[in-house]
């Protein structure tokens, strides 16, 4: 962030503009008159000015901004300096604008008005209100501090920090949290600091960093007291070896050159600030207080606001990320990739969500939607948008009817919660694909030979406008070809419309799938990221949500399917049926295995059905069995007695495969298990 210059940060006429001192430099030598009398004052105590060339007696107002255009110089309003030659012999003695006594050389002037003071609390409040988070804000008082008003500072915030209402729990406790100072090798031309150090330097020894504040302690009736104190008053003065250790006797100069206040924030103290000065250094004084009691009461509001900031964003993010799916499922015949980016920090919780959903029949369900808006209410909608889809896709309901449902259930909870979403269902046993839209951007399709083309769909209208109907679309899904949804944040910004970004996408798949040839299809993880390469630099406007599928199908060759009629030869009839198919794929081993499990799961299916019981067996990685029959109520694993006949059907399914499942249909039911082969 680009700081501007402000009123008590220039230099002064005559000075060094690099020298980081800025008003604290030495005030110029005032001119004495030819009779060689001190030049009178006026009603305030201040030398006037002398009167420019021409006669003109008007002094200059301490606004004037240094550089501006005057055909004489920039400095041609203003006193100049006497010079002073270096070195301690022979410098003249500087009176003090106050007390009019000579200040000896090399001292640092005060600020010289009430005026400078206001501009000084001004900028400083300004510095401190920029940062956002906790370390922004306690960096701003410590540079806006040192070295226009303090030559060194100690913050000590509470550990840990309360956020909001919540009462601290435990002993008050307070850690050093960030310390600033002058350091002794910078140069001293000018008066900052006496040209012999000695070693160790007063402000050279920082406090403890921890210390614990016990009731009815000193410390603890300073902090009570909430306004800044001097830390030569009896109670500063037994407060400070509490705050600072063993070396407050001689980290702390002596006089008014401390000053010790409280951080409040709006409910309780959080903390305190330790202001220093060096002893060569003119003291505080009473208006000073003020200037400390201006600083601490902004830096604890503003350290107030930075821990509510920072656990509202936390729990936002957290919020949206645990509401997307953590890893994947493994689906037979698809491969899947995904990635999630937040917004920049300003509107970083938004409500995209992307999600894989495995189906029956080795079927999965590829949903990808945005929520309009960015706060923790988008990110909530999300959740419980997804969560029923998921539920929605459970049933196995068409895509049309699951976004209608979602529409439904948008409606319900606000006239303005509106979403668009993509669902879409990948069959990879017939290599197709069906998809429904609600005003969502189209999906991209890259195909094995380096073809991308953008999936005609139709539009549809957001979830949540109500009274509108979904329709959907059949499309094949050639195996090697990759599907790509995403949300408007990768392709929609400032800079382009969304179909401009579209065609960018498009573009930029095909050139990536060219890297590989046309008879392999680029790796899914890289393909991601060489996505992502087209958002270029800089803060985004919205979050993006990118989930890819890579159709890899079942060939017909690993299907087996057949139609077995409700009656009790059925799963005789099923064992024969498996142990021909296992052969000839070579898969005898599992020929017992299988042909048990098949008998018994059949055996439960022909018992309550009165239609036709289907029977699938799919070859991939694993053996998977299908059984589906017309009756909704899903078979439950229970502990059989020793007198029961039956009821150890799935009790031997559970033992043996690798794993199984039911899954309700819209005409039934489909239990299924999974076995290991070589």
């Amino acid at each position: 962030m680009t700081e501007h210059p402000i009123s008590f940060e220039r230099p002064q006429a005559g000075a060094d503009p690099t020298d980081p001192r800025g008003a604290l430099l030495h005030t110029p030598v005032p001119p004495r008159a030819p009779d060689g009398a001190p030049p009178a004052q006026d009603r305030s105590g201040d030398t006037p000015a002398p009167p420019a060339a021409g006669g003109d007696a008007a002094g200059v107002s301490e606004h004037a901004q240094p550089g501006a255009e005057d055909p004489a110089g920039p400095d041609a309003h203003r006193p100049r300096p006497v010079p002073v030659p270096e070195g301690g012999a022979g410098q003249p003695a500087v009176p003090e604008r106050r007390s009019g006594r000579p200040r000896p050389p090399g001292q640092p002037t005060p600020m010289r008005r009430d005026g400078d003071r206001l501009r000084f609390v001004g900028a400083a409040t300004r510095r401190i209100a920029r940062g956002m988070d906790l370390d922004e804000i306690v960096m701003g008082l410590c540079r806006a501090t040192v070295p226009t008003f303090a030559d060194a500072i100690l913050v000590y915030l509470r550990e840990p920090l309360p956020v909001g209402d919540e009462r601290p729990t435990g002993p008050l406790v307070l850690r050093l949290r960030r310390t600033d100072r002058i350091p002794a090798e910078r140069d001293t031309e000018g008066g900052f600091m006496p040209p012999v150090q000695p070693e160790p330097t007063e402000l050279d020894a920082v406090g403890a960093e921890l210390c614990e504040v016990r009731p009815g302690s000193a410390l603890a009736e300073v902090l009570r007291g909430v306004r800044p104190v001097f830390t030569d008053a009896p109670a500063a003065r037994a407060a400070l070896p509490e705050l600072l250790g063993e070396v407050s006797d001689f980290a702390v100069p002596g006089g008014r050159r401390a000053i010790l206040a409280p951080l409040r924030g709006r409910r309780r103290v959080i903390g305190a600030a330790l202001f220093l000065r060096r002893p060569e250094r003119i003291a505080f004084d009473a208006e000073d207080l003020l200037v400390a009691a201006q600083l601490a009461t902004h830096s604890a509001l503003g350290i107030d606001k930075a821990v509510l900031y920072g656990r509202e964003a936390y729990i936002a993010d957290e919020l949206q990320r645990t509401m997307l799916p953590e890893n994947l499922p493994r689906c037979t015949g698809v491969r899947l990739a995904s990635r999630y980016l937040p917004a920049a920090e300003t509107a970083r919780v938004g409500g995209d969500w992307y999600d894989a959903i495995p189906l029956p029949g080795s079927r999965v369900a590829l949903v990808v939607g945005d929520v309009m808006g960015h706060s923790m209410t988008s990110a909530a909608i999300m959740g419980q948008l997804r969560t029923t889809a998921q539920t929605l896709a459970g049933l196995d309901l068409p895509p049309q009817e699951v976004l209608h449902h979602l529409d439904e259930q948008a409606q319900r909870l606000g006239t303005d919660r509106m979403a668009t979403c993509l669902y879409a269902v990948y069959d990879p046993v017939s290599h197709r694909i069906t998809i429904a839209n609600a005003g969502h951007p189209p999906p991209v399709l890259l195909h094995l030979g380096g073809r991308a083309e953008v999936l005609r769909v139709p539009p549809g209208a957001p979830i949540g406008v109500g009274g509108v109907d979904f329709e959907a679309v059949e499309l094949d899904a050639p195996a090697g070809a990759t599907l790509l949804l995403y949300t408007d944040g990768l392709v929609e910004s400032r800079l382009r419309d969304v179909w401009t970004g579209i065609e960018q996408l498009r573009e930029k798949l095909a050139a990536t799938a060219q890297l590989t040839g046309p008879d392999h299809s680029p790796p899914l993880e890289a393909l991601c990221d060489e996505v992502l390469d087209m958002l270029g630099p800089g803060d985004r406007d919205d979050d993006i949500a990118l989930l890819a599928a890579r159709f890899d199908g079942i060939a017909p060759s690993d299907v087996a399917y057949w139609y077995l009629e409700p009656e009790d030869a059925a799963p005789g009839r099923a064992r024969r049926l498996a142990r021909h198919a296992l052969a000839r794929w070579g898969l005898q081993e599992l020929t017992d295995s299988v042909e048990l499990l098949v008998s018994e799961v059949v055996t439960n299916a022909v018992r309550y059905a009165t239609r036709p019981v289907t029977l699938r067996l799919l070859r991939t990685d694993v053996l998977r069995c299908e059984v589906g029959d017309d009756v909704p109520q899903l078979p439950r694993l229970r502990q059989a007695r020793a007198t029961d006949e039956g009821g150890r059907g799935l009790y031997l399914v559970n033992r043996l495969a690798r794993r199984w499942g039911a899954t309700r249909l819209s005409t039934g039911k489909v239990v299924w298990f999974e076995l290991n082969h070589g």
